[in-house]
């Protein structure tokens, strides 16, 4: 039984070190300039506040919002990171170029959320003074109306 046990716990610990040594799926390496900061640059956020007004209970809502590049180095967008399960975000796939614009976009799973909802979607990006923004958006999620 020593010996079994013993066993269990070696095969833990190498299988818990090679998961930290595998990529996950999906990710992709950013480049240097993601972390340098004389390669930061500065970002303008169009519209970092949005009111989605009312949606009915379990309807999938699109969100996005938008900014521009205000700087003279692209801007890399590190990582999006909701502020809770219920809403799901994407950043964009490249380097936006200095004076364009760029999306984050994002879906806000209503199912179970009736009522006011008040969600944050937290950015890290290669911006000078900080690297880290929030966007909120706001909606009311009701019920379907009986027929």
């Amino acid at each position: 039984m020593k010996y079994f046990l013993a066993l269990i716990t070696a095969a833990i610990f190498v299988g818990c070190d090679y998961a930290d040594k595998t990529p996950a799926s999906g990710v992709t390496e950013l480049p240097k300039e993601a972390f340098d900061s004389t390669k930061f640059t500065t970002i303008e956020w169009i519209d970092s506040t949005k009111d989605y007004g009312k949606i009915t209970l379990g309807q999938k809502l699109d969100v996005s919002f938008r900014f521009k590049n205000t700087g003279d180095k692209p801007l890399i967008i590190r990582s999006v990171r909701p502020g809770c399960g219920c809403t799901a975000a994407e950043p964009p796939k490249e380097p936006i170029a200095p004076g364009a614009e760029g999306v984050i976009k994002a879906t806000f799973n209503s199912e179970g959320k009736e009522g006011h909802n008040s969600k944050d979607i937290f950015i890290d990006a290669n911006t000078k003074g900080t690297q880290n923004h929030k966007v909120h958006f706001d909606v009311e999620v009701e019920k379907a109306a009986s027929k």
